[in-house]
């Protein structure tokens, strides 16, 4: 009988490892927080954060605010507050230099999704415990927050943050006159050119103000959930109204090279956005990476576009 049983117990451990079962977590005898983070895993926190690092210069503003104590950072021209400019840096946003990154020994590292996830192998070798966040759209931000205040037991400092973040937004909202629009947002890089849909930063303004944008629907492309592909036929047959254009790399370059394409293009002139000069080129410190705190500023900006 004993055998038997060995012989059971045997199959069952065969089983369940063959059949790709799912890993059992590993859960510490003292948790002092459980967060589920934006890659969709279960992450258990033995203890408060006191040493934080992250890799993303929009997570500085949101964490500082509810008293996080951030010893690393990356290097940004874009959204760096004054105080964040002494912290340690880890290397550039796209580029975290991991010798950096561990030299900076923290008990938390909060890793900006869809852009360093590779850091979570050497991380774990390390046994430093990683977040993975999204902070593209308004809802992102104001979930990180919540998140950022349980780290540091500050859930009040967060509530007060979203509510001033909500009626600010609200303010703007429910000033600007109520249209109908239908809005294309183009991403410009040194690559070429891509469609935003909703869940981009700027998606997620335009569909705050109930406005439609033309590419909603529209199939992703496999690298970027936030984005499909660009189509001349395409943007001409949608024919909308007004175009944002976001970019990435030199403003003024992109913005000349936009210009000098639909100048050379006669489709362009076909759409309506282009016949009445209602293209707008918006601020890669709102609408590249996450505004973070700003989103509101980000709403008044594309209300001020609209109303002049």
């Amino acid at each position: 009988m004993k055998k038997f049983f060995t012989l059971i117990a045997a199959l069952i451990i065969i089983f369940l490892t063959g059949c790709g079962a799912e890993k059992v977590e590993s859960v510490p005898d003292k948790v002092f927080a459980i967060i589920d983070d934006d890659a969709g895993r279960k992450i258990y926190l033995e203890k408060k954060p006191e040493r934080i690092a992250v890799t993303s210069a929009s997570f500085l503003e949101p964490l500082h605010e509810v008293g996080g104590n951030i010893v690393g950072r990356p290097d940004s021209k874009n959204n760096m507050p004054d105080w964040a400019k002494d912290i340690s840096s880890v290397g550039h946003v796209y580029q975290i230099d991991v010798e950096k990154l561990l030299a900076c020994t923290p008990d938390l590292v909060i890793i900006n999704k869809g852009m360093n996830e590779k850091l979570l192998d050497v991380l774990e070798q390390n046994k430093i415990p990683a977040l993975v966040l999204d902070m593209k759209t308004y809802d992102d931000v104001k979930r990180e927050v919540k998140i950022f205040a349980q780290l540091t037991e500050n859930v009040d400092a967060g509530e007060k943050i979203i509510n001033g973040m909500d009626a600010e937004i609200k303010t703007v909202l429910d000033s600007t006159p109520k249209k109908n629009l239908r809005v294309a947002i183009l991403h410009s890089t040194a690559q070429g050119l891509t469609v935003q849909l909703d869940g981009s930063i700027a998606g997620c303004v335009v569909k705050m103000f109930g406005w439609e944008n033309v590419a909603a629907g529209m199939t992703p492309l496999e690298n970027n959930p936030d984005a499909a592909p660009y189509s001349m036929e395409t943007l001409a047959a949608q024919n909308p109204e007004i175009i944002f254009v976001t970019s990435m790399g030199n403003v003024n370059e992109i913005k000349a090279n936009m210009e000098k394409s639909i100048a050379e293009n006669s489709a362009w002139q076909t759409i309506g956005a282009i016949k009445n000069n209602r293209v707008y080129y918006l601020p890669q410190n709102l609408f590249l990476l996450s505004p973070g705190l700003r989103y509101p500023d980000a709403v008044k900006f594309i209300a001020n576009l609209i109303d002049s």
